[in-house]
């Protein structure tokens, strides 16, 4: 039998993929390229309406099927419900992609010594408990019946190295702050432990961390952040999340887990 073609490892038509945080941002951009790729598209957010009208725009655009769900990724009877959902309407769930996460800071709160304990909750409950119960959800009720599927987790730069603060400087950012260094930093790492304990069930489980892209930042923020950045610029949305999620997604990575894939122009190269 000949080897597929590079076409074909990258198809992922009959997949169903859930993209959790679907309805906008990377999110968005990363549930159209599987879209693209031949996907159906399962996307939630918060707010119902949300979802479901980008889940419209994007099945518009790629005449693919793609519905919009509810939830909070926090609460974990939520996202129970998600999977039941998401399984009564596809019969399957192939791909898993925990992109939902938020960061609440202002200069008035971002800062270690003053950073509310509510905040922190927050942000971990979010950015790295949601991970773990989607994943939990989806591993039990779908893909170890199924012997197989993919999870790709969304981690960030801030989960692999410090942040440096001078990128904020003249500007009315609270920027980056500890509970969302620890949560992303978590996620990495359990990542490459929910990788290895999974390979027995045939799934792979890998981690994109990006840097910082470009969302109508000021003037002042995108030059301090780009002189750090080995290329020069923010990432681009609408563009450079596509080609990762695709790769890990499809069977053109199929000897690919638990590794830490970052796209940041080189921030954490040096």
């Amino acid at each position: 039998m000949a080897a597929p073609t590079t076409q074909e490892l990258y198809n992922l038509t009959g997949k169903l993929a859930l993209v959790t945080g679907g309805a906008r941002g990377l999110g968005f951009d990363m549930a159209t390229a599987l879209a693209e790729a031949g996907a159906e598209i399962a996307i939630t957010s918060r707010t119902l309406e949300n979802a479901q009208t980008s889940a419209q725009r994007i099945s518009k655009d790629t005449d693919r099927r793609v519905k919009g769900f509810a939830c909070d990724v926090r609460d974990e009877e939520q996202v129970e419900k998600l999977i039941k959902d998401v399984l009564d309407s596809f019969g399957h769930i192939d791909i898993l992609v925990n992109n939902a996460g938020n960061v609440i800071s202002t200069p008035e709160n971002a800062a270690m010594e003053v950073r509310p304990l509510e905040q922190w909750n927050l942000t971990i409950d979010v950015n790295l408990t949601g991970v773990f119960l989607c994943s939990k959800h989806v591993v039990a009720k779908a893909m170890k019946p199924a012997n197989n599927g993919v999870i790709i987790n969304i981690g960030s730069a801030a989960g692999m190295v410090g942040k440096d603060r001078r990128h904020y400087r003249g500007t009315d950012m609270g920027g980056a702050t500890i509970d969302y260094h620890a949560a992303k930093g978590g996620v990495i790492s359990m990542t490459r432990d929910m990788a290895v304990y999974l390979t027995l069930y045939n799934i792979r489980v890998n981690c994109i961390s990006p840097g910082g892209f470009w969302r109508g930042h000021s003037e002042t923020f995108t030059k301090q952040y780009s002189y750090s950045v080995p290329m020069g610029r923010m990432g681009k949305d609408g563009k450079e999340m596509k080609g990762p999620v695709v790769f890990l997604a499809s069977e053109a990575s199929s000897y690919v887990t638990g590794i830490n894939l970052p796209v940041d122009g080189g921030l954490t190269a040096w």
